[in-house]
């Protein structure tokens, strides 16, 4: 009888062995590449939520009786300069050159951040109401292309700020604003 005892591996364990972390190795990549688009794609709604916010102060500031002719308006990244208005930090301006500085301001900032790939093809869209005398409701519409196609919902669907892509994203805030009389 052969009485013979194996040290260290056979070639079939250590190919199986190979093969078991091949695919523990490949998971860890897919996992990690998840990760990053999660992480983008979190980038790019945090923007646009802050840019909606910055409207909803800005208009809020400039809280008078025309607010709704000044801020009623689309505009997208891709829209050229309006003539420049005076920088209204420094300076006392009124309520429409404010209006107008501060749709400037928020261009360049959907400009810049095309730069950087956050919301590339923004699109910005401000509906202001007057519902009751004194009191604006707002809706901001903040519209971007994102990397990866989903599938929007009817409620989405039915906003019509931007493309109707299917990689369309979007972030809607709604508000009041009340003004001076």
């Amino acid at each position: 009888m052969n009485d013979f005892k194996f040290k260290g591996f056979t070639l079939l364990e250590t190919l199986i062995a190979f093969i078991v972390l091949t695919i523990g190795l490949l998971g860890a990549v897919a996992l990690q590449a998840k990760a990053k688009q999660a992480s983008f794609d979190s980038l790019q709604r945090a923007a646009a939520l802050s840019l909606s916010k910055d409207i909803l102060q800005r208009i809020s500031i400039n809280d008078t009786a025309n607010v709704v002719a000044l801020y009623n308006r689309n505009f997208s990244s891709s829209e050229a300069a309006i003539t420049p208005s005076p920088n209204c930090i420094n300076v006392v301006c009124t309520p429409t050159q404010m209006a107008t500085f501060d749709i400037e301001e928020w261009k360049k900032q959907i400009k810049a951040q095309e730069h950087t790939g956050t919301l590339a093809n923004a699109n910005v869209c401000i509906s202001a109401t007057e519902a009751i005398v004194g009191e604006i409701t707002l809706q901001i519409v903040v519209s971007w292309e994102g990397r990866q196609k989903i599938t929007q919902n009817a409620a989405n669907s039915a906003i019509s700020c931007g493309s109707t892509s299917s990689t369309r994203r979007i972030v809607v805030m709604n508000s009041f604003v009340s003004v001076r009389s």
